[in-house]
């Protein structure tokens, strides 16, 4: 496929939904795009009031359930309260560069919300999950490092964007390792990732910590080279209905990946690390008291 649109999205009749973070930003326009398909989509949002608010904007099915990312309560209420067949489930909500925070659990925010919080939501799920998980991380990951050192930022002076960029890489070592996991459970479900490019949302929280460097290039290339959120939901839009193989990554296919029609994209070498994605699976398997929960085949188990 050298081009993708909404128009190419499949009729999503008697299929479900789940996109966390749907409220606004690239999630709502993802939302919106499968709604207008017939799919019954699910928006996970911390604030149900906004959560409401954007569904009256969109035609067909669909209903809003609270979900806080950032404290595991709230994920182990929305699964245990979730009891329909999956057929897509969209990891999109995210955190980008706020001051130092910490989660109800005590983990780094970013971290914590964008990683730990997608984690547990997506194993506590997976039983009736029956088609893709699709996360989205970000061109960020390239700057990213996994710190099992420090995973939380309890030890080292806090960098934003760095934090940023490791919880983004995490994202892509999760959807490394969740395929692999899949595959190993002789499971038909399928992990795949995304990236929106550089999209012009409300994602971008607190850039007074940055330096004025990186400030004065965030600042240009929003206002000028940034695509609208309906482009930056297409990558994520085509991750989740495009015939593509578990583990693959989308994003624009203009110049840096920044913009443009998505397709099939590289990614860094850390985010190809098999060995980093087996061990901060299972650090966060240690951080959240969550594990995959199906079984392996006899013929597939190392």
């Amino acid at each position: 496929m050298t081009t993708f649109t909404p128009g190419q999205i499949p009729a999503m009749n008697n299929r479900t939904v789940v996109i966390t973070g749907a409220n606004s930003g690239i999630g709502r326009a993802a939302a919106r795009a499968l709604a207008a398909k017939g799919a019954r989509v699910v928006l996970a949002v911390r604030d149900p009031a906004k959560g409401q608010a954007a569904a009256t904007t969109m035609t067909g099915k669909v209903l809003v359930r609270r979900l806080d990312l950032a404290d595991l309560a709230s994920v182990r209420t929305f699964a245990e309260g979730f009891q329909d067949p999956i057929d897509v489930l969209i990891n999109n909500a995210g955190l980008m560069v706020p001051p130092l925070g910490r989660t109800a659990d005590g983990f780094e925010l970013q971290f914590g919300t964008n990683h730990l919080g997608h984690f547990a939501l997506t194993n506590l799920l997976l039983p009736r999950i029956r088609g893709r998980v699709v996360t989205v991380s970000s061109n960020g990951h390239r700057a990213g490092t996994i710190d099992f050192d420090d995973l939380n930022w309890e030890r080292k002076p806090y960098r934003a964007f760095r934090a940023y960029a490791q919880s983004k890489l995490a994202n892509l070592l999760f959807t490394a390792e969740l395929q692999r996991r899949l595959t190993e459970a002789a499971s038909p479900v399928l992990a795949v990732a995304a990236h929106p490019g550089l999209a012009a949302t409300n994602l971008i929280g607190h850039l007074d910590g940055e330096p004025l460097r990186r400030r004065l290039v965030h600042t240009v290339a929003v206002n000028f080279l940034a695509q609208s959120e309906q482009d930056g939901a297409l990558p994520t839009l085509y991750a989740a209905v495009a015939d593509i193989p578990g583990g693959s990554y989308a994003g624009p296919g203009g110049l840096l990946q920044g913009r443009g029609a998505p397709k099939l994209v590289g990614r860094s070498k850390a985010a190809r690390d098999a060995a980093t994605a087996r061990r901060l699976w299972l650090a966060s398997e240690e951080l959240t008291g969550v594990r995959f929960p199906l079984p392996v085949t006899p013929s597939r188990s190392r």
